[in-house]
């Protein structure tokens, strides 16, 4: 079972929308705690949450998106409708292309339902590192708000430490944490050997004594598939996790997103 925080970085959604979703009746907690009145969820639960993100970016009101996931529609239906309401999105596609690879992602999640390949994870110590980091807020967790803040962010790391005459000594690590209002801090990072400009902040990242790691291949857009496989293995394992995932740039090419490397590191514990 997930805290709603952690389920709400599994979904790629905030915990505000979560809440929402208990509100309306769309998505129930699996289990409230009568004590503390916790929300926590299952794996289990990813596959109504995936049609309900995708059923909203395309424009359903959330009483059409009730309607529709309660009718318990087999993945080749919905799909079908998602389908023929994605035709009508396309014209609109200049304004709308930020939602329609949302939507693709969420369709192909769907689709792979049961049949993601959760050998792929691998289990490992992450050690500490001293790294040159620049922050910000983002709105919420969600990839198109995290985008806008975590790029410029590495930009002006890049270039701060390139004026301090600074070389990076590791991979880029993009890390998060909650803040108020269900902001999240957005953290760049970069490790280094010594010294950095002034105006950086410079510490140790703490180790994660046990991660489950996936290196995930593609456009981070899509990387909803490789977190949901990290859930269902850390749940089927018997693992709880701690926080929300590092990223780790293992390669980065700024014209083709599709020929980007990232690891996702989890800290989780037993």
């Amino acid at each position: 079972m997930f805290t709603i925080g952690d389920f709400a970085a599994f979904g790629q959604v905030s915990a505000r929308m979560l809440r929402h979703y208990d509100a309306t009746g769309l998505l129930r907690p699996a289990v409230v705690d009568e004590a503390t009145g916790y929300r926590y969820y299952s794996a289990d639960q990813l596959s109504r949450l995936n049609r309900i993100i995708a059923l909203k970016d395309l424009g359903f009101s959330l009483q059409q998106v009730h309607e529709i996931v309660d009718a318990k529609l087999s993945a080749e239906e919905l799909r079908g409708m998602l389908r023929l309401r994605q035709a009508q999105l396309e014209d609109e596609l200049t304004r709308s292309a930020s939602r329609l690879v949302s939507v693709e992602a969420r369709l192909r999640l769907i689709e792979k339902e049961g049949h993601m390949p959760t050998e792929d994870v691998v289990l490992k110590h992450i050690a500490p590192a001293r790294v040159a980091e620049l922050s910000a807020l983002s709105k919420s967790y969600d990839g198109e708000d995290i985008g806008p803040v975590l790029q410029p962010l590495f930009g002006q790391l890049f270039e701060r430490l390139g004026a301090a005459g600074v070389a990076p000594s590791g991979a880029p690590v993009a890390y998060y944490e909650d803040a108020e209002d269900d902001q999240i801090l957005v953290h760049a990072a970069v490790p280094v050997e010594a010294g950095a400009a002034a105006d950086l902040d410079v510490h140790e990242l703490p180790e994660l004594a046990q991660a489950a790691t996936i290196v995930h291949q593609g456009d981070m857009m899509n990387a909803d598939r490789s977190m949901q496989t990290l859930a269902r293995w850390i749940e089927d394992n018997g693992y709880r996790s701690q926080g929300y995932a590092r990223e780790v740039t293992l390669q980065f090419d700024p014209e083709n997103p599709a020929n980007w490397v990232h690891e996702f590191q989890i800290g989780v514990t037993r």
